[in-house]
């Protein structure tokens, strides 16, 4: 669990009208990656509150699976070190980056609160992360 959500929550819904989209992911050979995962992609997220309710995004959840099977689970708080805190018809707008070493693809959740203290959840949506050529 996220520093950011007491452990009382243990159930998490999910809030209509919060929603992920995956924008655009890019291949970037320019960028250093580690000799087992050399294999970078930038990703640009939005996370958008269609909801009756203002939303803090406490946290993130990513899970990375590649073409062998293998996944990596990657747990934080907050987005690129932010908090945002998002109200009706606002938008939180991000860039990051997933390294690979073979075939992969990325999906995940961010965990958020609303201002009533309830947590909620929104998923992102499965994305390919395929290696060029």
């Amino acid at each position: 669990m996220s520093k950011g959500l007491p452990s009382r929550y243990m159930e998490i819904r999910e809030l209509p009208g919060l929603g992920v989209s995956v924008d655009r992911v890019v291949y970037r050979p320019d960028v250093e990656a580690p000799a087992d995962r050399p294999y970078a992609f930038a990703y640009f997220i939005t996370i958008r509150n269609d909801s009756e309710e203002t939303v803090t995004i406490k946290g993130r959840k990513w899970v990375v699976t590649d073409a062998n099977g293998q996944r990596v689970v990657v747990e934080g708080d907050g987005v690129v070190g932010q908090f945002p805190r998002l109200r009706t018809g606002e938008q939180f707008s991000y860039s990051s980056h997933h390294v690979i070493g073979v075939h992969s693809y990325a999906e995940g959740a961010y965990i958020g609160v609303t201002d009533a203290g309830e947590p909620v959840i929104t998923r992102i949506p499965r994305f390919d992360l395929r290696l060029p050529g």
